[in-house]
């Protein structure tokens, strides 16, 4: 029952929200447009529930070709490869908005695992792969508000590599966080954690969901 009212949520909020940002959108379409290489969105193929895959809607923040440049799949904070324009959509987030089209064709969830791209995927420890697309993947979840800033805590890093300390380090941790969203599954966490993806967009520095949610595994960190 839960999953028929989570779906009906889903294409409600997704609906309402693009309705209401759409005049928010129409500016940043035409400044991407007329910026940096003058992509305004950037899809990506990620896994979907089951581990079937689909393209995930995003605002291009990055030069064309990013994935191959650099650190690949992974973004460092002053990142050489993120557009002027860019910056700002990521650090307010409004880069993820155009997901709500994935939320709404339903691709994803509001509230769930966060959807990632093979290679990053393929960090997570076998039995977390196994178990953590069983549930639709999410635009937001527990995992994006712990690493809300995962970008500052990678570039932080200077004696390893920044793809061996996200196998060795995030990964596995991220892959204990959605463990625990899906074993606490339902819908007064879902709003709790819609409230708190807000909240740390608003207050980066804040560690509101560690009084919240007290049984937290272990940061390795």
């Amino acid at each position: 029952m839960y999953k028929i009212f989570k779906r009906l949520l889903d294409i409600f909020l997704s609906f309402t929200g693009l309705i209401i940002l759409m005049p928010a959108f129409i500016p940043i379409f035409i400044i991407l447009k007329f910026t940096a290489e003058g992509e305004v969105f950037y899809f990506q193929e990620r896994y979907g529930i089951h581990n079937s895959k689909f393209q995930i809607w995003k605002f291009a923040t990055m030069l064309k070709n990013s994935i191959e440049m650099g650190t690949g799949s992974i973004t460092l904070k002053n990142d050489f490869r993120v557009t002027r324009i860019g910056r700002f959509l990521r650090i307010t987030k409004i880069n993820e908005l155009p997901q709500l089209v994935n939320v709404l064709k339903g691709d994803i969830s509001i509230v769930g695992p966060r959807p990632l791209l093979k290679s990053d995927y393929d960090a997570y420890p076998k039995y977390v792969r196994d178990n953590i697309y069983k549930i639709k993947p999410g635009l937001t979840g527990i995992g994006s508000i712990v690493f809300r800033d995962e970008e500052s805590i990678i570039s932080a890093v200077k004696d390893e590599n920044p793809h061996e300390f996200y196998k060795r380090v995030i990964a596995p941790y991220k892959g204990e966080l959605e463990m625990w969203y899906q074993s606490k599954n339902s819908f007064l966490l879902d709003l709790k954690l819609i409230f708190l993806t807000a909240w740390v967009t608003l207050v980066p520095s804040s560690n509101l969901f560690e009084r919240w949610f007290k049984d937290l595994p272990k940061r390795n960190f």
